[in-house]
């Protein structure tokens, strides 16, 4: 195993960085000349194609994380990892049919926006504070710290370049605002994808070596037959992945606040569609959910293919980490390491397109955020469009400079970085999405629900965590917990999840209901069944995706 890269790799890496940075350059270009407005910069309102803004979905949301960890948890759990991309595909539908006419008949261009909107300024201001310092905290800070690992351990480039190069790369791309973002994440996908195929498709060729056989299919024939234990989705109680992915709550509980929440109320995703018509989002969404299908053949099967050969004796040593252990976090950069020099680097590029795209995709939403609902709020109500668009530049730069500083100070490795951001964001995604959910299809929800759902929210969260232990109720009805790894009772995250949410609209009904101006209630929003029609070709696709997600399940159950 030749670890590191070759000069043939660095040629390919090089190609990859001039293609994305000459085209993101001439797309700038384009625009300079035009008069300089904020709609433009933060949302690029008209101009991404349905291509552009499915790419953009896509390369905004796999980052290290999903190669690296779930290229990890293909190998310690197997498939069932995979449930984060197949229902994020279902969910997207969702998105798409109902959420999206609702955003775009109101002209929303933030999340802040809409909660003011629907409920008032406090519930917006509370709002869009709590997402900077999620986003720069907890999202930016773990996408370019796991990337600049990622790479280091790939490359053998110090860890600290690796860092601030990513940054650099990533503030180029995002100051040339959403469009320049849009369109140059239609190559970083490209990249992305056929480098991801290229390492999935040497893996399997792997496996079928090892057992005597050629081709990737027979190598896939034999990780079913040698792991059948990787190959299922719906985890039973005895299993040790229970925790994680308990059961049928999968399908039907908590994943579904997880992916509604992240895909329908997040300004760092939806930013990508709300400048377009409602066809053209719709288009571009569809067009995501069919990417999402296949990322588990990117991200997954190559763990499940590390774990069959290291089943084989092979990577004993270089799955260790660093306590000794077994590391499945390892796998993936183990697998790129077998690569032949050229195609490394073509997968190298595929996992930087991937960091740095989801780099500048959150860079932008965190000066979308600041400049529309804070700047332009309380510090320069008469902001002309030039002063928006610098004071978003500026915030670009600082958040990106911010997050290379305290990356390293916040425990990131320890956690894994899949669970870094799971366990801080699910906090409070399920009073979030209360509060969206509610304000779209209930006409009495008011703020003092949604300011309820938000705190409650998240107090109910740290509640539920230690209530098992604190109060010796280990199964209920209502949940069944695990020992985890300091010797607590615990409920999986997902069915906490899901009760806290129950909670968190319980809470704003009955607060509805017990404030009689919410009867005619002027902020509610009027929905008719006219706004979700769908168009044939759009119905077509969307029940394709769910079909092949029944089958899947159906196929790995």
């Amino acid at each position: 195993m030749q670890k590191g890269l070759q000069t043939l790799d660095y040629l390919v890496f090089l190609f990859y960085f001039i293609v994305v940075a000459s085209y993101g350059y001439w797309i700038y270009q384009k625009k300079k000349s035009k008069e300089a407005s904020s709609t433009d910069f933060f949302l690029a309102e008209g101009s991404l194609t349905w291509w552009a803004i499915g790419a953009s979905l896509i390369a905004s949301n796999i980052s290290a994380e999903q190669f690296i960890g779930m290229a990890g948890s293909g190998f310690t759990m197997g498939l069932g990892i995979s449930t984060y991309e197949w229902m994020a595909a279902a969910t997207l539908m969702i998105v798409a049919i109902f959420f999206m006419p609702i955003y775009l008949k109101n002209r929303i261009f933030t999340m802040p926006q809409f909660l003011t909107q629907r409920y008032n300024s406090t519930v917006s201001t509370i709002m869009a504070v709590f997402w900077l310092i999620l986003y720069v905290v907890v999202n930016l800070t773990s996408i370019l710290y796991l990337g600049a690992l990622a790479i280091t351990t790939i490359s053998g480039i110090d860890f600290n370049i690796c860092m601030w190069a990513l940054a650099f790369f990533a503030v180029v791309i995002t100051l040339g605002g959403m469009k320049v973002i849009g369109f140059t994440d239609v190559i970083q996908v490209f990249f992305l994808i056929l480098g991801g195929l290229a390492t999935t498709y040497l893996a399997l060729n792997l496996v079928s070596s090892e057992f005597g056989e050629q081709g990737a299919i027979k190598g896939m024939s034999q990780m079913l037959a040698n792991a059948d234990d990787h190959f299922h989705m719906i985890f039973k109680k005895s299993s040790p992945h229970y925790p994680s992915l308990p059961g049928l709550t999968v399908l039907v509980g908590g994943m579904w606040i997880v992916n509604l929440n992240y895909w329908g109320c997040n300004q760092y995703i939806t930013q990508r569609a709300l400048g377009a018509d409602l066809p053209t989002a719709r288009e571009g969404i569809l067009f995501a959910a069919f990417l999402k299908l296949l990322m588990p053949l990117i991200v997954v099967i190559p763990g499940i293919a590390a774990y069959v050969l290291y089943s084989k004796g092979m990577f004993q040593q270089e799955m260790l980490g660093a306590d000794g252990t077994v590391n499945g976090d390892h796998a993936y950069p183990v697998l790129l390491n077998l690569l032949p020099s050229g195609l490394k680097g073509l997968s190298f590029a595929a996992l930087t397109a991937a960091i740095v795209a989801s780099l500048a995709g959150k860079a932008n939403s965190i000066s979308t955020i600041f400049t529309l609902d804070i700047y332009r709020k309380f510090i320069k109500k008469d902001a002309t469009e030039q002063q928006l668009v610098n004071v978003g530049r500026i915030v670009i730069v600082v958040a990106m400079i911010l997050a290379i500083f305290i990356s390293p100070l916040l425990g990131i490795d320890k956690k894994g970085g899949f669970q870094y951001i799971q366990e801080y964001t699910g906090y409070v995604s399920p009073g979030i999405f209360a509060v969206f959910f509610l304000g779209f299809f209930w006409k009495r929800a008011n703020s003092a629900g949604a300011l309820v759902a938000t705190i409650g929210g998240v107090i109910m969260s740290f509640v539920l965590k230690y209530f098992p232990e604190q109060t010796g109720l280990y199964d209920t009805l209502l949940y069944s917990t695990f020992v985890d790894g300091e010797g607590q009772h615990i409920i999986p995250f997902l069915d906490r999840m899901g009760l806290v949410f129950l909670f968190c609209a319980l809470s704003m009904i009955i607060i509805g209901l017990a404030d009689p101006s919410t009867k005619n209630n002027p902020r509610g929003l009027v929905i008719d069944s006219s706004m979700f029609r769908m168009k044939t070709g759009f119905a077509i696709g969307a029940t394709v995706i769910l079909v092949v997600i029944t089958i899947l399940y159906t196929t790995f159950w």
